[in-house]
């Protein structure tokens, strides 16, 4: 253990932490509050830490293995009164040192809750060679559920619950929405459960409580790790056996916290994965033990990216039912999951153009200034392409109408639909605007970009009603005929969309 100048007069750490390599930092429990002193192992992270100053119950208690012993030898005392021989202390202890597991904040800081709980980080369950650790794991839930118990005796209902299932199944080469990963899942869950129910039995057996009904946990057909089945099928049998627990349910997602932080999770629960990019733009960790599992390269995954296909798995609703699904049996407290928008079009790649294209070209005057609309054409009449030049304007003007144009036409090639644009850019104020000339469909503009959009959204989707306004109608809420000064202010008026931003004036 590296000596750290502020932990001479710390007391001795237990067992379970003494080698580990310890570093102090300074952190908040957000970017917004006051940095903090907190001690913990070398190799975890700034977002450990800040669950650490979360979780203490004592601002002194700089030190993970101090907090961690503040909650623990409490309950190590109160097991040895009951007769528990095994070493309560050290198992607990060693499941918060590697970071497998950590309670509530309830538990941390010597308060009751409405349903304690306790966190299991899947991923650190697997070993070097890829397996999954059911024993330790059936041993880690056993000792979670006499902690919990022995915390708060009188709590009926406890939620012991998964974390970070997306890392787990990555680092194991599955898809989150296909079947194999949700029989991994759902045999996770239910080995969970029967060593919940155990260990509830076992402590019925000393009369603490009435007892309910311990009811089988469904067992999937299959599973991709078998030995992970097997340890399934006996502790199942094992439960079945003692036919009564104390509590009334044992397993449950809480809403997430510092525990999640403290144990370095990347998804919380059975959250699936959404994107293959972290918070700062590079590849989550997910995706790159994806990567490590599957024996693929970051140069292979960009050009399957770039060639339309997802090379990582993300996730869509339908992936996330299914594993709701296969969970909801074996899991008592499961919170819903915000809905996620339907995916565009654009997850499919661009539809480029062809090299010959239809289209058009249309030349009109928009309050004195000449503008040229050049549409490019799908063989099936889509309109895929725009272009617009400016020839009488400055040089800057020219280059953004074009640069503008060329952004529109990306959007359109991977699929973004012509009527947003539509609703985003029709109507915006800005000068040059008023009269048209040379476009019998439009009279009145009060912009370029508002001419642009409603023309296009005349020709290529059915909307000629935008055409048809009459700008310089009172009733439109708009004079075109009143002059465009640098710094008015929008007037606002019934004749607009709904979905328009404020008006924009830009002066050349």
């Amino acid at each position: 253990m590296r000596k750290d100048p502020a932990s001479r007069h710390r007391p001795t750490p237990h067992r379970a932490w003494r080698g580990i390599r310890l570093k102090r930092v300074e952190i908040g429990i957000d970017p917004d509050a006051a940095p903090e002193p907190a001690i913990i192992p070398a190799d975890w992270s700034d977002q450990a830490a800040a669950g650490l100053v979360a979780l203490r119950a004592d601002r002194s208690m700089i030190g993970v293995d101090q907090a961690a012993d503040a909650w623990i030898a409490p309950l190590a005392a109160a097991a040895e009164r009951l007769g528990r021989g095994e070493d309560v202390a050290s198992t607990l202890h060693r499941l918060v040192a590697t970071r497998r597991a950590a309670p509530s904040p309830g538990i941390w800081q010597g308060r009751a809750e409405p349903v304690p709980g306790f966190v299991f980080n899947l991923p650190q369950f697997l070993d070097e060679s890829g397996m999954f650790d059911a024993a330790a794991f059936g041993e880690a839930v056993e000792h979670a559920v006499l902690a919990l118990s022995l915390a708060q005796p009188s709590a009926q209902r406890l939620a012991l619950g998964m974390a970070d299932l997306a890392l787990l199944l990555a680092r194991l080469d599955i898809d989150y929405a296909s079947p194999t990963a949700r029989d991994v899942a759902a045999t996770i869950g239910a080995l969970l459960a029967a060593h919940a129910d155990i260990a509830s039995a076992g402590l019925l057996a000393r009369g603490i409580a009435p007892g309910c009904a311990i009811t089988p946990a469904p067992v999937p057909a299959s599973c991709a790790q078998p030995s992970l089945r097997a340890a399934l099928l006996d502790a199942r049998e094992r439960a079945l056996a003692c036919g009564l627990r104390q509590h009334r349910s044992l397993t449950g997602l809480l809403p997430p916290g510092p525990v999640e932080m403290l144990l370095d999770v990347e998804t919380v629960g059975i959250a699936p994965p959404l994107s293959a990019l972290d918070s700062e733009g590079g590849l989550a960790r997910w995706a790159r033990a994806r990567l490590a599992a599957s024996g693929r390269t970051a140069e292979s995954a960009l050009a399957a990216s770039l060639a339309g296909a997802d090379p990582f798995g993300v996730t869509d609703a339908a992936g996330i039912a299914a594993m709701r699904e296969v969970i909801a049996p074996v899991c008592a407290i499961l919170p819903e999951v915000p809905s996620l928008p339907a995916p565009r079009a654009a997850s499919a790649g661009r539809g480029k153009l062809p090299a010959r294209r239809g289209g058009y070209t249309q030349k009109v005057s928009v309050g004195g200034h000449r503008l040229f609309l050049r549409t490019g054409e799908y063989p099936d009449g889509r309109l895929g392409e725009i272009m617009i030049s400016l020839p009488k304007d400055s040089a800057t003007l020219r280059g953004m109408a074009e640069a503008f144009a060329g952004a529109v036409s990306i959007g359109l090639q991977h699929g973004v639909p012509l009527d947003e644009f539509v609703d985003e850019f029709a109507f915006t104020r800005f000068a040059p605007a008023g009269a048209v000339e040379g476009d019998a469909m439009i009279s009145q503009a009060t912009s370029l970009l508002d001419y642009v959009f409603r023309h296009l959204a005349a020709t290529y989707s059915q909307r000629p009603d935008l055409a048809a306004l009459d700008l310089a109608d009172d009733a439109a809420g708009v004079d075109a005929t009143a002059p465009l000064l640098p710094l008015d202010l929008p007037e606002t008026g019934t004749g607009r969309p709904k979905r328009q931003r404020p008006v924009l004036k830009l002066v050349s």
